[in-house]
């Protein structure tokens, strides 16, 4: 499977079933079915991901969903007043703690492309009382925000499943304010890896196959005016594959 398309329509029935699975929390058991078996176990991917602290502040569903390599709100520094928007937000949890972080004066954005998940998110900003926060569909190819709107972008194990992350990027620096940054958690592949290779170690859908190395995520982000960019390795996910940080500002 090559086509944009077709791995995009993986990757939107793969994360649709987790929502739906994530619907009803009375069967605890169905939290783990939705770390993609391909990706190992819950402790380099998933909730365990996010502090004691942060898991009191949002619903259990929300913390449940969470299928990400990261936590981006504790890397993107963000501040009260701020607007944030959140790439494929899934069940909420990052744009729920983005909200708490910038408080009553800013705003906090979630763009998911799948219905399910929207619906899941949906609920649980109205069960957290969250009033600054918006879920949007749309892809992350083509955001559906304004040019130079958006303080800071997050994103949590997402871009690496995207067919088109060159399209990824330019939006970004597109919907960015001038000084706007990135905080975001990625899979990145070690430099040496061929597609091949990183096909050979997980799927699309796993957050595996897809992922950029660290010198194309640097390049890519160069190329389209980011500055101060460093992408941090902070565990291994597979073998010579790794959770990272990636941060950026927009020139």
């Amino acid at each position: 499977m090559t086509e944009k398309s077709d791995i995009t329509e993986l990757v939107r029935e793969r994360y649709a079933a987790a929502a739906l699975q994530l619907t009803d929390v009375s069967d605890t058991s169905s939290a783990s079915c939705c770390v993609p078996t391909d990706l190992g176990n819950g402790d380099v991917f998933g909730s365990i991901l996010y502090t004691g602290g942060e898991s009191a502040e949002i619903p259990e569903e929300a913390l449940l969903a969470s299928l990400g390599c990261g936590n981006p709100t504790a890397v993107a520094e963000l501040r009260a007043g701020e607007t944030v928007l959140d790439l494929g937000s899934g069940g909420g949890i990052d744009v729920l703690l983005s909200a708490r972080r910038v408080g009553p004066t800013g705003f906090a954005y979630g763009l998911d492309m799948t219905d399910e998940m929207l619906t899941l998110a949906r609920a649980n900003a109205s069960k957290a009382g969250a009033t600054n926060v918006e879920f949007i569909k749309g892809q992350i190819e083509q955001i559906p925000l304004a040019d130079e709107t958006i303080n800071v972008i997050i994103s949590n194990c997402v871009i690496n499943l995207s067919a088109d992350k060159n399209a990824v990027i330019t939006e970004m620096y597109r919907v960015l304010k001038p000084g706007g940054r990135l905080g975001i958690s990625d899979v990145v592949a070690e430099d040496h890896l061929s597609e091949q290779d990183r096909i050979q170690r997980g799927s699309f859908a796993g957050c595996i196959a897809g992922a950029l190395s660290k010198q194309e995520y640097l390049d890519t982000l160069a190329e389209a005016g980011f500055l101060d960019i460093s992408v941090e390795y902070t565990h291994e996910v597979a073998p010579e594959m790794h959770g990272a940080i990636v941060k950026a500002i927009k020139g």
